[in-house]
């Protein structure tokens, strides 16, 4: 899928999404992740699959904008531009920052790891007013609890939950996008699903 437009400087503009393997750049996640996929194959009789979590990065009026999850401790900055905190594992737990995660709108901002993505990025058609209006509703993303099912969605809410409630809501093709071969993206439907409540942000 392409579709990119050029800006004054030769900047590409437009819309990119990462499929990052899940604990890119650190082992303990890796490593719990595939025990989790593990057991979760195990249980729905199936072939194990790669994890994958996604990002976005929106390139428009020569400013690289970087859209992510990511818990609120991490990083090499204290600023990273978030615009939505969230809990993570329970609402009584996100009163200390260590369980809390923050939806980031980070403007000049870098995706951590972004050497280790596959079969990335992918570029959306491009249209200008769609990625302005996804930048513009960054803030309005559900501070749902990350890695739960509150609202009775299908699957948990977590950063892939976040990338394609902002494609859909902002007419992306979502349907066209799938995870690298043999791969999975846990909490992508969450984030569809929730998108096409019409009572629902």
């Amino acid at each position: 899928m392409t579709g990119t437009g050029r800006t004054g400087t030769g900047m590409t503009s437009g819309v990119r999404l990462y499929w990052l393997p899940l604990g890119a750049g650190g082992h303990s996640v890796r490593w719990n992740g595939r025990i989790f996929e593990a057991l979760v194959a195990r249980h729905e009789h199936r072939t194990r699959c790669d994890l994958y979590h996604s990002a976005l990065e929106v390139t428009l009026d020569d400013e690289v904008v970087v859209i992510e999850m990511a818990p609120v401790w991490s990083g090499d900055t204290d600023d990273h531009a978030g615009v939505v905190v969230g809990p993570v594992g329970a609402r009584l737990l996100g009163r200390s920052a260590l369980f809390r995660y923050e939806v980031r709108r980070w403007h000049g901002g870098t995706i951590p790891d972004a050497d280790e993505a596959v079969e990335s990025p992918v570029a959306l058609p491009y249209d200008a007013a769609r990625a302005r209006l996804l930048l513009d509703l960054v803030p309005e993303v559900p501070a749902l609890t990350w890695g739960r099912d509150e609202l009775h969605l299908g699957e948990m809410w977590n950063s892939n939950s976040v990338v394609s409630w902002l494609l859909a809501r902002t007419g992306h093709p979502v349907h066209e996008l799938a995870p690298p071969a043999g791969g999975r993206a846990p909490g992508w439907h969450a984030g569809l699903a929730l998108a096409a409540l019409p009572d629902h942000p």
